[in-house]
């Protein structure tokens, strides 16, 4: 069976001591993962658009991402069980701080959801838990904003 395409954007949501924020889920078909808050697109929604809904929706921060810092494919089985091929755009949101409180989570991520923490970007390599993407140090060092 072909995999279904699966656009998604996800947000690089990162703090003034350069930690950025990770959600943990808990699947019952496999370790724990953690990820980059965001999802799936979707129908007729831009990704832009997509990025702020899912940034209030698992964060409870409503902002505008901004433009889009970068895109990758990847393939994986959805937590559903469905395998995709996702197009995934990245955003990267800069704040102070901010307190996690969910503004409005999915019936799935309710259960699955089992939390958030902020990261230091040294914690990324030796964590005993998959992080999605597995590149992500990389991603946040190419993402930097530039002091003009």
């Amino acid at each position: 069976m072909p995999r279904v395409p699966r656009p998604a954007a996800r947000i690089l949501l990162v703090d003034a001591s350069r930690r950025v924020l990770l959600m943990r889920f808990t699947p019952t078909d496999r370790p724990p993962l953690w990820c980059t808050p965001g999802g799936a697109v979707d129908p007729g929604e831009s990704y832009e658009r997509a990025a702020r809904r899912e940034l209030w929706e698992e964060v409870g921060l409503d902002v505008d991402c901004g433009p889009q810092v970068a895109q990758r494919t990847a393939e994986f089985l959805t937590f559903e069980g469905v395998e995709v091929t996702a197009d995934e755009r990245y955003f990267r949101v800069d704040v102070d701080t901010h307190e996690v409180a969910a503004g409005a989570l999915t019936a799935l991520e309710q259960r699955l959801l089992a939390g958030s923490r902020w990261f230091a970007v040294d914690e990324l390599a030796d964590w005993p838990e998959t992080i999605y993407p597995a590149d992500l140090a990389l991603l946040l060092a190419t993402t930097e904003p530039t002091d003009a």
